[in-house]
């Protein structure tokens, strides 16, 4: 299983190495831009009247559509703010550092461009042929837009709807499912060590499979419960942690900047990280948790009740807002003020361990480490160390590798219990394929404990409370995911409904529940692991949309600006005041 896991892990690899090129980093972030300017800013309409507009001031009872304007935002910020917001902003940072942020944060502003363009364009071409239950999204846009505009091509209409959904289905079972499953598991298990992460896979199933069956209605009823209750909570300890880390602030918003645009130098934990690995890492997170240009949100928002495509529009351009430049900025505050990034070891062994040749041509090995107790601070907010802890030394081999501007890594190791002692088996480095000519150095005897993704974030909180983070960040995730995989779930099954009809449903509900119980069998471990399966899903459905977008912006821009000049002119009024 561990062969064909590498392999697999290999081939995602290659694969996202050619779908997340700088191409196409520079090709969303100018579509964004493109989509910004060409609506005249329109960030400022889905502040000022998308506010309106959710608040149920423009809305009408005969409307088609199955849910309210609200219910709709709330079903795709269910989506998107989420787990993406407390483990995708942990892994930015952790493998892209400070700089990564900023990144975010320019995605945020463009995807609410981006944002507001797509979904105008799924509200012009959704399908209402069934007022209570209606169908949208890229799939349609690209089908009835093509037999409309360009009646020519009519035979590509399906074939690209279908390619669409394939896309979206890959997006769907990666990091709207596994990615969220996974990282539940192991909040959890850092809660609760002796709770098997197979049963949290289990109880997440049970959950997500009663809430999906009653379909988007359930769907838009649960979010709009649970979406503003888990950001507020969410919001409010975020807060503490950083009044309690007030004095570091300034710096850490002028690391921010300054990392963006320079290296940052490798420091204890974090191993360093160019000005390219800081803009690669911010726009692949800030995408991946904003959805912004992937076609999903406007899933969601085709079934919301309104006459006014225009209206379902800037209502989604508050997503980014929300989802990146608010919740997610929090959140790499945390992570940044309190150190928890670059923290420092947990134990210091008592020499510094040599490494010897393995087995394997061109592989090096560390001996079996007893490993000693934590030191006190560290003990104080994560507890003492446990069998099946991940763990790792800092050593340096090899040349200098592009993306970091230095020769450090990683020497991972996992904790066990042999003898009443705990002690730790390293992982080999180098390969025949990929020999290290001379033996790797370790820096120093420091262990560092391994925090992938949102156990990073509740790694920060509990360096302000210790406990905080361990209890807040496991029952925001449980929130957080339950949330997103509902939504995401729908998004599956509008696909699935495309290709083959209500039929497949049912069988699709059923698998979609299976994934969850696949991300939390103990089989995916690392950040890299994790980051292989969501850029994957992200990436794919990129290709496939910003195309659909450009095709039909100019019809989304249109209409954008037709809406604006009758609201101006005093046609479109409210209906509560």
């Amino acid at each position: 299983m561990d062969a064909y896991l590498d392999a697999m892990n290999e081939f995602l690899t290659a694969v996202n190495a050619v779908i997340w090129s700088d191409f196409v980093l520079y090709a969303v972030l100018a579509t964004g831009v493109l989509f910004t300017i060409w609506s005249g800013f329109c960030q400022y309409h889905a502040l000022s009247h998308g506010t309106a507009v959710t608040l149920g001031r423009y809305d009408e009872s005969d409307d088609p559509g199955a849910i309210n304007h609200f219910q709709a935002l709330s079903a795709a910020l269910s989506a998107t703010v989420g787990l993406g917001n407390i483990g995708g902003v942990a892994v930015a940072i952790a493998l892209g550092g400070p700089g990564a942020m900023f990144w975010m944060w320019v995605v945020g502003l463009v995807g609410m461009a981006l944002k507001t363009t797509e979904v105008t364009q799924a509200m012009l071409f959704r399908n209402t042929d069934d007022r209570d239950n209606p169908h949208g999204g890229p799939m349609w846009v690209v089908d009835q837009g093509i037999r409309e505009h360009f009646p020519t091509f009519k035979a590509l209409a399906r074939p690209l709807g279908i390619l669409f959904c394939i896309t979206l289905l890959i997006a769907t079972i990666t990091g709207g499912n596994m990615f969220q499953a996974w990282n539940v598991g192991v909040v959890t298990s850092k809660a609760l060590p002796d709770l098997p992460v197979q049963l949290v896979g289990v109880v997440l199933a049970v959950l997500v499979g009663l809430t999906i069956l009653g379909g988007i209605k359930r769907i838009g009823a649960v979010a709009g419960r649970v979406v503003p209750f888990m950001c507020v909570l969410y919001l409010i300890a975020a807060t503490y942690v950083l009044l309690v880390n007030a004095e570091r602030l300034p710096d850490t918003l002028r690391l921010i900047f300054t990392s963006a645009f320079s290296p940052s130098e490798a420091d204890n934990a974090f191993l360093g990280g160019t000005f390219g690995l800081a803009f690669l890492w911010g726009m692949k997170r800030a995408l991946f948790s904003s959805e912004a240009g992937q076609g999903s949100s406007p899933i969601a928002h085709s079934a919301a009740k309104t006459h006014e495509p225009v209206r379902e529009g800037v209502v989604a351009g508050l997503e980014p807002f929300i989802d990146t430049l608010v919740v997610a900025t929090l959140t790499s505050l945390v992570i940044l003020s309190s150190g928890a990034w670059n923290r420092e070891g947990e134990a210091t062994l008592a020499e510094v361990p040599s490494f010897v040749a393995a087995a394997e041509d061109g592989a090096w090995t560390l001996p079996k480490t007893e490993l000693p107790a934590k030191h006190d601070d560290a003990e104080r907010v994560s507890g003492p160390w446990a069998a099946k802890d991940n763990v790792f030394l800092v050593a340096r081999y090899g040349p200098v590798d592009e993306e970091t501007g230095d020769n450090v890594h990683r020497v991972t190791g996992v904790v066990a219990q042999e003898g009443g002692k705990l002690v730790v088996t390293w992982e080999a480095v180098g390969a025949a394929d990929d020999p290290i000519a001379e033996a790797p150095l370790v820096e120093h005897p420091t262990v560092y404990r391994d925090y992938p993704g949102a156990a990073l974030t509740s790694y920060a909180f509990d360096l302000a409370l210790p406990g905080l983070g361990t209890w807040l960040v496991m029952i925001a995730s449980w929130l957080f995911a339950v949330s997103t995989m509902i939504s995401w779930s729908y998004y599956g099954e509008q696909g699935v409904v495309y290709i083959a009809g209500e039929r497949a449903v049912l069988p699709y509900k059923v698998i979609y529940c299976a994934f969850i119980l696949a991300a939390c069998s103990g089989y995916i471990t690392t950040d890299s692991d994790l980051d292989n399966l969501t850029a994957l899903g992200t990436g794919v459905m990129l290709w496939v949309n910003i195309p659909i977008m450009l095709l039909f912006g100019a019809i989304a821009m249109r209409a954008y600006k037709d809406y604006f000049k009758r609201l101006r002119a005093g046609q479109l009024k409210p209906t509560k005041r």
